[in-house]
């Protein structure tokens, strides 16, 4: 059984676009589906069980490429995301690391297969926002 999902997807803007653009966590309600609002450490995610108040930390290196989240849940609970950017050619590629959620073992395969397709089609859009269409986003 698998417990994380790596997934990566080539985005046509130049790495620091891209990085500066994936770094900024007021960015994340234009690109994933979870986050609704962000400003200043903190997050309004939306969930299955309705909207939740979440802290939010980046730790960012531009030199290493590395973009990291810490959320930190109500109960205390925290979930750690790690990503990279890497320069390739004149565009850049994105890699994301998922770590299953915090869930029963039972529901574990399924949670990550569905957060798996969901990361799928944030990173699609997230590559139609910085490709030549959304360079002005960035």
């Amino acid at each position: 059984m698998s417990t994380f999902d790596v997934q990566s997807i080539e985005i046509s803007a130049p790495f620091s676009a891209a990085f500066r653009y994936i770094a900024d966590p007021a960015n994340l309600p234009e690109w994933t589906h979870a986050f609704k609002h962000v400003s200043e450490g903190h997050a309004t995610m939306e969930t299955p069980a309705g909207a939740i108040q979440v802290g939010l930390r980046v730790q960012a290196s531009e030199p290493h490429g590395t973009i990291d989240w810490v959320i930190t849940f109500p109960d205390g609970g925290i979930a750690k995301a790690a990503s990279r950017v890497t320069p390739h050619g004149d565009g850049s590629i994105y890699t994301f690391v998922l770590e299953a959620p915090p869930v029963p073992l039972e529901r574990l395969e399924g949670a990550l297969a569905e957060q798996s397709r969901i990361l799928a089609t944030e990173l699609a859009t997230l590559s139609r926002r910085l490709g030549e269409n959304g360079r002005r986003h960035v």
